[in-house]
């Protein structure tokens, strides 16, 4: 598949078949996101997998709220992958400080859409998850209390092997060349 064409199969899936994910299938996409490029290769990246049913309803269940009930689809997907950063070399660490600029948050965000577009290339379907309970989450996985979670994906195969229609900007109102 032509890389532009792999960009067009991938959407954030929100309904997922029952059927597991065999492992192998998941260890190349955690293949592909350790072959990520970060800020001094520092590789500020931990994925921690969660494939134990009914660890995935509890973790499923801290992903929303009585106030927030738009990730209860993530009951469906049989794997939850949480993306914990790490802490980056000595040299991404003064670079962030004199930049301003969180390169640990950066590189994880580059690992996870790696990891989602192998998943996509292998027919497994995705969904990143910013909205979760970061301290029940720590506490279902074992994390380290001074540990952050970037993200969360819920991975599965999709209900729907169609991607729908994508709605983006027009190309026109989101580049220029040569300033702003």
């Amino acid at each position: 598949m032509e890389f532009i064409e792999l960009i067009k199969q991938r959407f954030s899936v929100r309904r997922f078949q029952a059927a597991p994910v065999a492992r192998e299938e998941v260890m190349k996409c955690i293949e592909a996101a350790r072959l990520a490029p970060s800020a001094s290769n520092s590789q500020p990246w931990h994925f921690v997998v969660a494939d134990e049913p009914a660890l995935v309803q509890q973790l499923a269940k801290a992903t929303y709220s009585s106030l927030v009930a738009f990730n209860k689809f993530v009951h469906q997907a049989p794997l939850i992958v949480a993306l914990v950063i790490e802490k980056p070399k000595v040299i991404t660490q003064i670079g962030a400080v004199i930049k301003k600029r969180d390169f640990p948050l950066i590189d994880t965000g580059i690992t996870a859409a790696h990891f989602c577009l192998q998943a996509a290339e292998l027919g497994i379907g995705s969904c990143m998850l910013g909205w979760f309970d970061q301290k029940k989450i720590k506490q279902l996985l074992a994390i380290p209390k001074e540990k952050t979670i970037g993200l969360l994906i819920a991975v599965g195969y999709p209900e729907r092997s169609e991607p729908p229609d994508k709605k983006r900007k027009p190309i026109g109102e989101m580049h220029s060349f040569n300033g702003y």
